[in-house]
């Protein structure tokens, strides 16, 4: 649309300019109107997804804390002689007392030791080309100038059966170095291997502890031989050092028995034994983690009462009317702090009464003061108020629980799985159902119908409600911006039509003024 030529007040002597801003503002009023009802519309999705974020707070510590069993299962673990045995509780449901003695040997790696390297040069350079060295550990001069196949066959500790290794060795490209890495890369070995510049050995360590470790040469065995590992004729296996490789052997509540490992699991207690002790026992005890589990079950209190303060605070906040969302032209009139003010009562109120909020709340409360039945039950405990859980009598804490920490100890140290029935006693039925299960439930529910309402930053406006009346809004100010373009250029096509007839008046009022002036003079 080709634009309005705008002539200002040069012939009426009227501030056109001012009129038709003047004029406009009142055009744009049902603008103004539109914008603001989008500005509510986008605190109340801000403030429907805070809530949603309290919700999936709380859900969150409800699973990490009181929904696992894991933390109704948390055992103290103390032991007689901590420098002989300790103890951890893994998945232990009874406490129990264990005796742990004759222990006369430890678990410990199998171990090859090499005998002295030995040169032509005297000394050995463990970066050098093996091609470049000459050996005389295995007796006389020993070169090695074709590639090597190393062949192992390997058997772990405890086990009947051999895995086969090969490793291939370049004597113009590998070093003592190399080689070294390659035994320690190789995962089927499972060794570990150094080389002391000092002693001018190599150790080769079994990675796992236990008898019955061993590693049998088939071929390379030449290379071996020079660097210093001892080899048996009869068996080919390479000559383990005394005393390495040997099984834990211990008593557990008087029965011996031996194991490849110093940490071991039993009956859910995980034992480390640290020293020999050929006589006498050490005695490990368990008890309820009380501490642990009640520090769990308050962490959900205080997370809960957080959670419906703040909610139940949306619910009531007051809602001022007379303070609708500022204009832009409104806030160009206003300091920083008067549009801090303004805004602060403009955004209250934007969940008040929320029919969403509301039920969600109810539900939850109802939750946590049904009665849960079940056969799981009737042995423990029903009810909240049974372990020291009981409601506010203060009618202006909306609900908010209240704990007695002696009781909750008492009944922890009673009875830790009657305690996690309650608030996690697994069925289909909603009377059976545990107290956090419940509540999961309706937080799961709240949030997905808070979604549909207010949707996710991740979701298009298109997904949700509050979103598709964004885009309703959107398009009718789209529309209305046209529209006032319009309006605004009639307003000047009119005053510039207005301006243009003046200027011929004045300019005809002129033509007559000078032709009769000009014929009473003649």
């Amino acid at each position: 649309m080709a634009s309005t030529m705008r002539i200002g007040g040069l012939a009426s002597g009227m501030d056109i300019d001012q009129i038709v801003k003047d004029l406009m503002k009142v055009e744009r009023m049902p603008l103004d109107k539109l914008k603001q009802k989008k500005q509510i519309l986008e605190w109340q999705r801000d403030d429907y997804r805070e809530m949603n974020k309290l919700l999936q707070d709380l859900d969150t510590l409800v699973f990490d804390g009181i929904y696992r069993q894991s933390t109704f299962m948390k055992k103290t673990v103390t032991s007689s002689d901590e420098s002989v045995v300790t103890a951890v509780a893994t998945s232990v449901t009874a406490n129990q007392t264990v005796e742990i003695g004759n222990i006369t040997q430890l678990a410990s790696a199998a171990r090859w030791t090499s005998a002295t390297i030995t040169t032509t040069s005297g000394s050995v350079d463990p970066n050098a080309k093996l091609q470049d060295v000459t050996f005389t550990t295995g007796g006389g001069n020993f070169q090695f100038t074709s590639p090597i196949t190393l062949t192992l066959n390997v058997t772990k500790p405890g086990s009947t059966t051999a895995e086969t290794v090969d490793i291939s060795i370049d004597p113009q490209n590998d070093s003592l170095n190399s080689i070294i890495t390659k035994l320690n890369q190789n995962t089927n070995l499972g060794v570990s291997v150094f080389y002391d510049e000092f002693t001018k050995k190599m150790v080769m360590t079994k990675n796992e502890t236990g008898s019955g470790a061993s590693i049998e040469v088939v071929s390379g065995g030449d290379l071996l031989k020079e660097l210093g590992f001892a080899i048996d004729s009869g068996t080919n296996m390479l000559q383990q050092d005394p005393g390495s490789g040997t099984n834990a052997k211990f008593t557990i509540n008087g029965l011996e028995t031996e194991r490849t490992t110093n940490t071991f699991t039993i009956n859910g207690m995980t034992y480390t034994l640290k020293n020999v002790k050929p006589t006498g026992t050490v005695t490990i005890s368990t008890a309820t983690d009380t501490d642990s589990i009640f520090n769990a079950i308050k962490a959900f209190v205080d997370k809960y009462n957080e959670t419906i303060d703040k909610i139940n605070a949306e619910l009531k906040e007051e809602r001022y009317r007379d303070y609708p969302p500022l204009t832009d032209e409104q806030k160009e009139a206003m300091t920083e702090k008067q549009i801090e003010l303004w805004e602060e009562k403009a955004r209250s109120g934007m969940l008040r009464g929320d029919s969403i909020l509301s039920s969600g709340l109810s539900k939850m409360r109802m939750d946590l003061y049904t009665k849960v039945e079940g056969s799981n039950i009737t042995s423990g405990f029903s009810q909240l108020a049974e372990i020291g859980i009981t409601t506010s009598s203060n009618y202006l804490d909306s609900g908010k629980l209240i704990i007695d920490e002696t009781k909750l100890r008492e009944k922890i140290q009673e009875n830790p799985d009657a305690v996690y029935r309650l608030f996690n006693n697994d069925s289909t039925n909603y009377s059976e159902k545990g107290i956090a299960r419940r509540l999961r439930d309706t937080i799961k529910d709240t949030i997905g119908k808070i979604e549909q309402k207010a949707g996710k930053t991740i979701w298009t406006n298109q997904q949700f409600a509050i979103g598709r009346d964004l885009i309703q809004i959107n398009e009718q100010i789209d529309r209305f911006e046209d529209r006032l373009k319009q309006i605004e250029d009639r307003y000047w096509r009119q005053f510039t039509a207005m301006e243009e007839a003046i200027q011929r008046a004045n300019q005809q009022s002129m033509y007559l003024m000078n032709a009769f002036g000009g014929g009473m003079q003649g």
